[in-house]
């Protein structure tokens, strides 16, 4: 099948990357001419696993490809999938300005039947908005005919390779018979093992996406409140995130506590939710909450060390282990790396950062705010501490006699509770992580 993505952000290449490896013919179009010569050249823009080998293989056997030229990308596709930015505004409503602008532009250049998809995480009603637009600018004499049709994406980023091409679902919103059909021949070959394709109407899909993001976001929230309780009472999280971990009713995942969420999607969905509740006059609670705890969160590591340091942090050096907002992924939007940077920049403290991927990004953002290293044990050389705030698979199992020797002194504040109490003890370390006790004094 003949399929054009507009937009090559991070949904937008995955998407278009995993359905040419099933045998489409994907053309993915984007603005940035540079860009796009460099994805032809065969550079991958993004860090994702997995991605560069299909990336370079279906480029290779001629199932992939990149454009400017948005007629060129849509011309034979029968399906046109919209991969656009839809960042929050001022108000914290999603800024749905890139998605209506590419439907415009698609709706003067379609010519014969199209089915629309919107990918891109969109507020309820964004189809009936979508299918507005065509309705006004389409051509209908010259053969224009399009369906419209809501197909949210559930990547996490890091495994989102292994998300597209095994999906634990795919939901796709349509109230059209013509465009089921190919949607179902689109997905078939990614749902053999059985999982669903849920279809339903456009803005259940539209919802099931926030929905989705919002109650992970809340069980997260959840999980970092109780580890705050643990703190005061004597218990230790990791006891109680066992306990109820084991209810089949919760489940295991998304009860880690650490320093908040961020990333792209959760912040920004949780507080498009919330902002499109209140459109309808509807006080969502739980959601202002979850936002107000997440924003304490991402600084809850300051204030340990603000309380070691008897609020004087003029001055020290912190080794800072972590930069992405989450493992395997260079993405460092809403990471809690930029606000604990923030907060010790602003006290007066200096911090050499370590990440295997963000660190370029992150230089881009802060410049020379702070220092750079290129290996994770440099970082630590004089440091007064080392602050752990993502958990890459390095960080799990380091070298902690060669820790202790390069920093001042053997201190370490984990904001993702990366190592076993009684390790900490053996290895003679002032250890202060989540929810759990502190070790050493």
């Amino acid at each position: 099948m003949k399929i054009a993505v507009v937009g090559t952000g991070y949904v937008g290449l995955v998407t278009g990357t995993c359905l040419a490896e099933t045998g489409n013919n994907v053309i993915c179009v984007d603005i940035n001419e540079q860009k796009v010569q460099k994805m032809r050249a065969g550079e991958v823009p993004i860090y994702e696993p997995g991605l560069d080998i299909l990336f370079h293989r279906n480029i290779e056997q001629g199932r992939l490809s990149f454009t400017t030229n948005l007629a060129e990308a849509i011309e034979d596709a029968k399906i046109i999938f919209l991969a656009l930015p839809t960042p929050p505004g001022g108000d914290g409503s999603a800024d749905l300005s890139y998605v209506l602008g590419a439907a415009k532009d698609i709706a003067r250049l379609v010519r014969n039947y199209k089915v629309i998809v919107t990918k891109s995480t969109v507020p309820v009603g964004t189809a009936d908005k979508v299918r507005a637009v065509f309705d006004e600018h389409l051509d209908i004499n010259k053969g224009g005919e399009v369906d419209v049709v809501s197909n949210p994406e559930f990547l996490r980023e890091g495994v989102a390779v292994e998300d597209f091409m095994k999906p634990d679902r795919v939901v796709v919103g349509t109230s059209s018979d013509k465009a089921r059909k190919l949607m179902e021949e689109l997905y078939g070959p990614y749902v053999r093992s059985g999982n669903p394709i849920i279809f339903m109407d456009e803005r259940s899909s539209e919802l099931t996406k926030y929905a989705a993001n919002s109650f992970l976001a809340t069980k997260i929230t959840f999980m970092n409140e109780i580890a705050n309780l643990c703190e005061l009472v004597g218990a230790d999280v990791d006891m109680v995130r066992r306990g109820i971990g084991a209810d089949a009713r919760i489940g295991k995942r998304f009860l880690f506590p650490g320093v908040g969420y961020g990333g792209s999607c959760f912040p920004k969905d949780v507080q498009a939710l919330e902002k499109s509740a209140s459109e309808y006059q509807y006080d969502f609670k739980i959601l202002q909450s979850v936002m107000e705890v997440n924003e304490k969160q991402k600084v809850v590591i300051v204030e340990k060390l603000r309380k070691y340091y008897n609020d004087d942090l003029k001055g020290k050096k912190f080794a800072l282990w972590g930069l992405a907002f989450k493992p395997e992924t260079d993405d460092i939007r809403e990471a809690p790396s930029l606000y604990i940077i923030d907060a010790l920049v602003e006290a007066g403290a200096q911090i050499v950062a370590y990440d295997p991927e963000a660190i370029e990004n992150v230089k881009k953002l802060k410049g020379d705010v702070i220092d750079y290293s290129s290996d994770p044990y440099e970082a630590l050389n004089g440091a007064d501490a080392l602050i752990i705030v993502t958990e890459w698979p390095l960080f799990r199992t380091p070298d902690f006699d060669r820790i202790g020797s390069l920093l001042k002194a053997r201190v370490i504040f984990d904001g993702r509770n990366l190592y076993d109490l009684q390790k900490m003890i053996d290895c003679g370390f002032y250890y202060n992580s989540i929810g759990r006790k502190i070790i050493g004094t």
